[in-house]
């Protein structure tokens, strides 16, 4: 099996690089990476072609030659930049799918997002819930859906994969906020009781479903994430536990709360995206039986051990995390006004 995997040098990409590698001794081929930048740690067996999505003549040679195209390119709500999370997630994902045809490739697998949904109105998600995005994001990915069952239309074999939150060793972004602060025993907070149930997914049951994907003919779209999970706040509980620092978890009011991280967000003081106001405090779960059933792939972790390793790895690290890299997932996100919140919060407890 020849595989390409676009945003390879990325958080999910690298790690889906790494779960292919395993399997080339059995099945033999070639994983090459497309991507803008090449990283320090991509094992000298994997092809790197440098280039961007929207680049059709670089796609195309990226993809010649592959038997399956994993596609992981996106442009996330970190970034803040409107005009690429569209150029990005929609006309890359056009120029991907016309390459994939024009080369011959066998079998697409777009990686999609949770954020589709927006904020449900029911739970659990299924694959067939209709898709109401609330933010620019989702809106993009969801375009770039439609694109992919255009292609299917014309006869591309191309299935859609979209993970809930995805953690895991290395996980970074947003997530190496809160886990600074509950290394350093400061305390955290939901949003309201915290009784919102919210599912996540590790990176590595995500990359067994996209290969299991990869390997099974014929155009589907698949639902990932765990099967043991449960409220925000017992899932920062048992993190909390877990890091025995004496951090806890307290409650804001979910309303102003909301509203104060859509401000200070939009005023460049916090790093939050749109979906994190959005669904910080609302329930969301995919039923993924569909996978269970069609691909053979059951979730391993649940939401309480993906957040500990995590931690772990965060914790071993941390020392040398750095704010830029090859993604927003595999850099910490700078706090901004919240390092000021934290240093106020770590006073007030010593007091």
């Amino acid at each position: 099996m020849n595989a390409l995997v676009t945003g390879g040098s990325g958080y999910f990409g690298s790690l889906l690089v790494a779960r292919l590698l395993e399997q080339l001794p059995e099945k033999g081929g070639t994983v090459r990476v497309l991507d803008l930048v090449d990283t320090d740690d991509r094992p000298r067996a994997v092809e790197f072609v440098a280039g961007d999505i929207r680049d059709a003549a670089v796609v195309r040679e990226a993809c010649t030659g592959m038997d399956v195209v994993f596609h992981n390119v996106a442009q996330v709500p970190l970034a803040r930049d409107a005009s690429l999370t569209r150029s990005v997630n929609i006309t890359g994902t056009e120029v991907l799918l016309g390459a994939c045809e024009a080369v011959g490739v066998g079998k697409v697998v777009s990686t999609s997002s949770s954020a589709v949904f927006g904020v449900p109105e029911h739970n659990p998600v299924m694959p067939d819930t209709p898709p109401h995005p609330r933010e620019p994001y989702g809106q993009a990915k969801l375009e770039a859906e439609y694109l992919c069952r255009a292609a299917v239309s014309r006869g591309l074999d191309v299935t859609i994969i979209r993970p809930r939150t995805i953690l895991g060793h290395g996980r970074l972004g947003i997530f190496a906020i809160l886990f600074d602060w509950i290394a350093d025993g400061i305390d955290v907070f939901v949003l309201g009781a915290g009784d919102n149930v919210y599912q996540f997914v590790h990176a590595d049951d995500l990359a067994d479903a996209c290969i299991l994907a990869g390997a099974r003919p014929g155009p589907s779209t698949y639902n990932i994430g765990a099967g043991e999970f449960g409220t925000m706040r017992a899932t920062l509980e048992s993190l909390c536990a877990h890091a025995g620092t004496g951090s806890r978890v307290r409650s804001l009011p979910a309303g102003l709360a909301a509203s104060a991280m859509r401000l200070t967000s939009a005023a460049g003081l916090t790093p939050f995206a749109n979906y994190h106001w959005l669904m910080y405090g609302k329930s969301m779960w995919f039923d993924t039986e569909n996978a269970e059933r069609d691909l053979g792939w059951k979730a391993r972790w649940s939401n309480a051990e993906m957040f500990e390793q995590s931690y772990d790895w965060f914790l071993e690290h941390r020392a040398n995390l750095s704010s830029e890299g090859a993604s927003q997932h595999r850099s910490a996100t700078r706090q901004g006004v919240l390092s000021a919140v934290k240093t106020m919060l770590k006073a007030t407890r010593r007091g």
